[in-house]
Formats: structure tokens, sequence, C-alpha cells
């Protein structure tokens, strides 16, 4: 895919694409179909494959689908008519006992979910590899003084690696964020009760149609590799911790972001992005390299909260068993939260990797600023009297006395890091 008001959308490939909602969808029908068969609901003829039942609707039902959804509101019901008709006479078991007990929330929300899953998972691992970097960049540069900046100030001395550092302690809070994440099926029919589920069971000679009907979810959910959940049509817990972690993520990048597009200003020049030959290029000022990754990354994050914002105002505005208009404002919300996110995590990767850090320009900043930057350290002094530490060095360098745990916040990361789940606390 590809976006002109969103450069870089093709990072995200085919992740949470309209192509891959309807693959989730026909996987969803297709393990649903399964189960119906395995709890001897279904007769054995009305087996079909996976890959078969996919190969029924794909990329270039995407149009077609998107049309023939206005006239019911959701895109499984054109899906469902789509597949009984490809189906056709060579399986018209199949196509008989296709989406029986299930309702189009039912589908589409496990679909979600299983987009979802996917476009975290590419998230985590450029996380994973993101903390690697910044891990490594906050222990080369535990000793590289800079000013530490305050309402856009001058403030105290710090280092570029506490900075670096309290860059992965936003990361690693996110991961963690992302790694609790779960997945569950949305398996309830049309009221949340799986109704027609039971009654399917009683019908076909089940001897305890509700626990059969329990044993539809749970074999949905395990072919699915997803969480058995109550239904949860009206309970959107799961999509607004979605965009929750999304969301952290992406706050955490722009953070990043804001830092270089600050520190690689030229009058500043601490940092720089990475040089790429034709990027950062101006239309009518050749003379300028712009941090264009930096701004994708801080656009990012600018815009995710504003699409989590309409996740929650959905889920605060469900009403019955199932919502009108809510449930609908999720879906669009949620994909394109979760396709930026994955193009930020790719930018994001690609800017810390190739940062490029300038020690000498931030020393010189720092001594510019003094001896303003050491103004507190006086008053301190001017408070308590002379220090009488007698190890004390007269001839050390200031600006490095005067760093409090700027040191220790590098092992922080460090250990946090390596510990067994990666970091998985806070």
């Amino acid at each position: 895919m590809s976006s002109l008001t969103w450069p870089g959308d093709e990072r995200a490939g085919r992740l949470f694409s309209d192509g891959a909602l309807i693959a989730a969808m026909v996987r969803v029908e297709a393990a649903w179909l399964a189960a119906l068969i395995d709890a001897g609901i279904a007769d054995p003829d009305a087996a079909v494959s996976e890959p078969v039942l996919s190969g029924f609707a794909g990329d270039d039902d995407v149009g077609g689908l998107a049309a023939a959804s206005e006239s019911g509101g959701n895109p499984v019901i054109p899906l469902v008519a789509l597949l009984r008709e490809r189906l056709g006479d060579g399986h018209a078991t199949a196509a008989r006992w296709l989406h029986r007990g299930l309702t189009s929330q039912d589908v589409l929300d496990t679909a979600l979910m299983l987009c979802a899953r996917d476009a975290v998972a590419q998230v985590r691992a450029d996380l994973h590899v993101q903390l690697g970097t910044l891990v490594r960049l906050a222990d080369a540069h535990r000793e590289t003084l800079m000013v530490a900046r305050t309402l856009t100030q001058h403030a105290v001395p710090t280092t570029f690696g506490a900075k670096a550092a309290a860059w992965g302690r936003g990361l690693a809070d996110a991961a963690v964020d992302a790694a609790a994440l779960a997945y569950p099926v949305q398996l309830g029919g049309a009221a949340g009760t799986l109704a027609a589920s039971v009654e399917l069971a009683r019908l076909t000679g089940a001897t305890d149609p509700v626990a059969t009907a329990g044993r539809l979810v749970e074999h949905t959910a395990e072919a699915l590799a997803l969480h058995v959940r109550d239904p949860w049509h009206t309970e959107r817990a799961p999509v607004t911790r979605l965009a929750d972690a999304l969301v952290r993520c992406t706050d955490a990048w722009g953070r990043i972001a804001n830092d270089v597009l600050v520190l690689s200003r030229p009058e500043v020049a601490e940092l720089a992005e990475p040089a790429v030959d034709g990027r950062g290029g101006s239309s009518t000022m050749p003379q300028k390299t712009n941090p264009v990754l930096s701004t994708l990354v801080r656009r990012a994050a600018l815009s995710a909260p504003q699409l989590a914002a309409t996740v929650h105002l959905a889920s605060a505005d469900a009403v019955d068993e199932r919502p009108a208009g809510a449930w609908h404002a999720e879906w669009p919300a949620l994909q394109t939260l979760a396709r930026r996110a994955v193009v930020a995590s790719s930018q994001a990767g690609e800017l810390l990797t190739g940062l490029q850090v300038h020690p000498e320009r931030m020393r010189a900043t720092l001594e510019a600023a003094l001896p303003g930057v050491l103004a507190e350290r006086d008053a301190l002094a001017e408070l308590v009297g002379p220090s009488e530490d007698p190890t004390e060095d007269p001839t050390a360098d200031p600006l490095t006395g005067y760093l409090g745990v700027a040191d220790r916040l590098v092992d922080d990361l460090l250990t946090r890091h390596a510990a067994p789940d990666g970091g998985g606390t806070r």
C-alpha cells in the first residue's frame, strides 16, 4: 500500500491492509466451519480447508466488497455472500453451513484481532532492536558531556548517555505494554449469548448443547491461536488496550524524534539524522538537509492519540448488546493507528541505527553555558558551606562533578535490557 498523504505508508506493507483484513475474515469463517464439523453439528461434507476458502476472496475483491458493504453497514455481509457464491455447486454443503451461528461482529472483531496481532508483532520486534541500539548508544556515551535543557533553556550538565538511557526507558515501557496485550476471539452470535450455537447443538443431538457451544469457541480460538473470552460486543477493553499500547509506542518514538529535531538544528548541531542520498531535500532550497525521519515520526506521535480517542469514544458510546455507529467508528481508527505505528516504528529504527552524535559540539555548548549551568551547584554550596570531603580533587573538571546519578541511569538500562524478560518490569 501507499498513501500520498502519509509518506512512508508502504513500510507497513500488507499489515492491517484491506486485503489482510479480508484474509483474516476468511480465516475466521474457515476456523468456525471446521469447529462446527468437529462438534458434529455440520455435515462432514461441509469440510473445506482454509487455503481453499481463502482462494475464493482476496485483494482483487477489496473494491467490490467495499462498495457492497454500504448496503449492510459492514464488509462481512457481502463477504459471506461472495464466499457462498464462489463455493457454488462444488462445495454446496460448505456454502450452506458457512457462517452459521456467527454474526457479522464476531467475524470482523476476531479478524481485527488477527490483524492487530500481526501489526503489534512487527512493532515488538522493532522495539527489541531499537532497545539494543539505545543500550549500545547509552553505554558508548556515558561520559559524553552535554547541557541538559529544561523549558528550552540551559539547565545543568548531563551526559548524552543519560539522555539515550531515558529514551530507552520510554521504549522499554512501551514494549511492556505491547507484550501484555491479549488477542481474544469474539464469538457471541447475534446478541452475545451464543444462542444460535446452542440451538444448532441441540437440534443436531448434542447431549449438552451449552458445553458444545463453548467447545466451538475454544476450537476456533485454538485454530486461530487467539485467546478464549466471553463475548465482548459492547465491552471494548480488548480494542482500547490495543490502541493505548500503540499510542504508548508512538509517544516514546515521538519523544526521541523531538529531541533529535531540536538537537539537529544548525545552530545546535549536536545530533544529525543518518545521511542518505536524496533524503531531506527541499523543492526550492538546495542547501537544506531536512530531518525527514524525525519529522515523520513526530507526525505519527501527534496523530496517534486522536485515533485512540476515537476508539475510546466508541467504547464509551457502546449501547445495548451491539452498538450502532460506535462499533463502526472503531474499525478505521484502529486500522489506521496500527499501520501508522508500524510505519513510525520502522522510521524510528532507521533513525536510531544511523544517528550521528557530535560529542565535541555537545561539550562546546556546555562550556559556553558556564557559569550558569553550575549555578544550582554553587547555590547549594553557599547554603551548606564548602565541602569538607578530604578526597575531593580541587583540580577536577567541575562539569563532571555535577552529574548526579547519570552514570547509574545508563547502568539501569543495561541491567533492564539484559533481564530474562528483556526489561519487562518497570
